[in-house]
């Protein structure tokens, strides 16, 4: 029969034993400072993706693309009592954000970012890499928006596949890539680099402003 939910002195000195066992285990640290890290660097993506979410949203209230995160999928494959999930994701991640432009130009990009000084090639895996080499061969603008310490920047696809024949090495700095630095203020301006409007547009007129864009990428 239960303890119809009292606690005997046999439950106490299972947990003291258990508490005792777990006290006199050796504490690995290199895991629980690898454990923090994995933490705090998907903190920061998630914070460096919101931050490109607010350039979509701004893109989009101007007319100028209409782009959104893509969804990961993820099978259950158990649920518990108290509403926790259990599963897996069911496909290969694909690039993080793709979309519209105006004038029905496709955009798909993968956003990276590091606290380091530079950002290595194989950050993205060969599906991701695999899908952005099909869409820029169809046409699309493709890219690699990247985030170094504190700056931002838009890659065009073809100089980040290409890195090892045009730099020499499979990582960049972000001297290295200056020419394609996106301005920040919130949000990042991710098509900076890729979109020019031609001088004969009428300032404060949006439709004749959407009229003059050039996709530079």
């Amino acid at each position: 029969m239960g303890n119809n939910g009292f606690v005997t002195d046999s439950d106490t000195e299972r947990e003291l034993r258990a508490w005792q066992t777990a006290r006199d285990m050796p504490i690995d640290t290199e895991k629980i400072r690898q454990q923090y890290q994995n933490r705090q660097n998907n903190a920061q993506g998630q914070h460096f993706e919101r931050e490109i979410l607010a350039g979509c949203r701004m893109y989009q209230q101007h007319g100028i693309a209409a782009i959104d995160k893509t969804p990961e999928p993820f099978r259950v494959s158990k649920k518990s009592q108290n509403g926790i999930f259990t599963g897996r994701f069911s496909t290969p991640a694909q690039p993080d954000f793709q979309g519209t432009l105006h004038g029905g130009r496709s955009i798909v990009f993968e956003a990276k970012r590091t606290g380091k000084d530079r950002i290595n090639r194989n950050v993205l895996t060969d599906t991701q890499m695999d899908v952005l080499e099909k869409h820029n061969r169809l046409g699309a603008l493709c890219g690699v928006c990247v985030n170094i310490k504190d700056d931002f920047f838009f890659i065009p696809w073809n100089v980040w596949r290409d890195m090892k024949e045009m730099y020499g090495r499979q990582y960049l700095k972000a001297d290295d890539i200056e020419e394609y630095r996106v301005k920040f203020d919130g949000a990042v301006h991710f098509l900076d680099k890729a979109i020019h409007f031609k001088k004969t547009a009428a300032v404060g007129k949006t439709d004749a402003m959407l009229d003059n864009i050039i996709f530079k990428l």
